[in-house]
């Protein structure tokens, strides 16, 4: 049996998951990933399966179960309720409900490619930020934010082999740990690319997999990033794209504002020399890299009681202190925090901190369906700005999420009522305006205890047969 009629196109099934996001025609940004390019993505991947006419688990339906995962909580998110989901899905459409073992539905999510997604979550940005009003552009020119975080997944063999868990624990106590690193654009709040890889061993480190998404960059694109990503070859790297840098000084390199070109106090243009070549790069890239850079530092002094950093150094390509003033400079790099609540939105509230799957392809196209999920939460967020003439930055992703997950299965199964639903979702989300809190200041600590549980310092199997001996006569 089949979730849909005779001749209907492969297109028009996919609606069903541009429905379920409270995609309407007519809006803002409505024409960036429709039905058509979901299709063409997954043909080009070699996505092709279930094309019977009685298929269940077809590659549309499958990624609407998945997406209803990543959007939902606790219980409702496992494969179990996405089951019984698609079980609901038939009876709303009159049609006899399917099996409520999980095993079809488990290989089908298998068969969707990693790439198919990467690239459905990576275009979904790209297209929009390429339709943002000028306005909400920094001088005119798109800025990103980069910056890494760790996640969890379950301990099994295949996830330790690929993503090993930390050293400072002992086998069998541990979880395995992926580094990723993520780019955001500042304007939409929308994921740009995402790199990911194991957390020890050569070229894992959150720099390496920034060489993994300089493509994502285009000319005269400006990138933000915290101290860590301070370094010769990194500018130089970017500056061959024709992207320019703000960062934070590392906290190895001196600075004496007394040398180089004085632009104002505390505001000078240097020049680095190109250092020794490092392990990572071969030869021919070491040999195009100029043999020294142009740079400005900034001395930028933080006067918010309560900060940790009371002064710090800020270092740019942007030199043209007339065109680019160093307290707008300072300005950009206070904007860099929302990276961490981008991130803490991903983890937090969506859930990703801990993953579900069990092999490490699955984990990839776990990590990568949540985030096709957030940028498809962003783009009503934007759309909801445009029409209410407010910075998507200032809305609620919480808000978002919860009006979506509520209509979730309403749209899905009738479709006639998607537009008054992405209204009202529309009229609900502009009310909910993230409060302008400038200088807040919170301690780095928790009010509620945790439970005084004993940690577990064995594997399990081993304590569950030392407490059973226990307990033998």
């Amino acid at each position: 049996m089949s979730f849909y009629r005779k001749g209907e196109s492969l297109s028009a099934r996919f609606r069903t998951i541009l429905d379920a996001f409270l995609q309407t025609p007519g809006l803002p940004f409505a024409d960036v990933l429709c039905e058509e390019e979901i299709q063409q993505v997954f043909e080009e991947e070699g996505v092709c399966f279930a094309a019977e006419e009685d298929s269940v688990y077809t590659p549309a339906v499958t990624l609407w179960a998945f997406l209803s995962q990543m959007l939902l909580k606790d219980e409702q998110r496992s494969c179990r309720a996405a089951v019984a989901r698609i079980g609901l899905f038939h009876l709303f459409r009159h049609q006899e409900a399917c099996s409520s073992n999980t095993g079809a539905y488990c290989r089908a999510r298998a068969k969707l490619a990693e790439r198919s997604i990467e690239r459905l979550a990576g275009g979904l940005a790209s297209a929009c930020q390429q339709q943002v009003p000028d306005d909400w552009l920094w001088h005119g020119r798109h800025v990103h934010l980069v910056d890494g975080t760790t996640v969890s997944m379950p301990d099994t063999s295949a996830n330790q082999a690929e993503y090993p868990q930390s050293r400072a624990q002992q086998e069998g106590l541990g979880f395995p740990i992926a580094r990723m690193l993520v780019l955001f654009s500042l304007a939409t709040g929308m994921l740009r690319g995402m790199a990911m890889g194991p957390c020890r061993g050569k070229e894992t480190g959150e720099t390496a997999l920034l060489r993994q998404l300089l493509d994502c960059f285009r000319q005269g694109d400006v990138l933000l990033a915290d101290r860590y990503y301070c370094s010769y070859f990194m500018i130089a790297l970017l500056q061959e794209l024709g992207v320019d840098f703000v960062v934070r000084m590392h906290q190895l390199r001196k600075v004496d504002f007394c040398q180089g070109r004085r632009l104002a106090k505390g505001d000078h243009v240097v020049h680095w020399m190109r250092p020794d070549k490092p392990e990572w790069m071969d030869q021919p890239t070491y040999d195009r890299m100029p043999e020294s850079i142009e740079v400005r530092e900034i001395q930028v002094t933080v006067e918010e009681p309560g900060f940790r950093t009371e002064s710090l150094v800020v270092v740019t390509t942007l030199t043209d202190a007339d065109e680019y003033p160093s307290d707008e400079i300072a300005e950009l790099y206070r904007a860099r925090w929302l990276v961490e609540l981008d991130i803490r939105v991903i983890k937090r509230t969506l859930g990703m901190d801990v993953l579900r799957c069990k092999t490490p392809g699955m984990v990839r196209r776990e990590m990568w369906m949540s985030l096709l999920a957030y940028n498809l939460v962003r783009r009503v967020m934007l759309q909801t700005a445009l029409e209410s003439g407010r910075s998507p930055r200032a809305l609620s992703f919480t808000a978002a999420l919860q009006n979506i997950a509520a209509s979730w299965m309403m749209v899905s199964t009738r479709p006639s009522l998607t537009v008054a639903v992405a209204t009202q979702c529309r009229t609900n989300l502009s009310k909910c305006v993230i409060g302008d809190r400038p200088g807040r200041i919170e301690p780095r600590a928790v009010k509620r205890r945790p439970k005084p549980h004993a940690l577990l310092t064995k594997p399990r199997a081993e304590a569950k047969a030392e407490l059973i001996r226990q307990a033998s006569p």
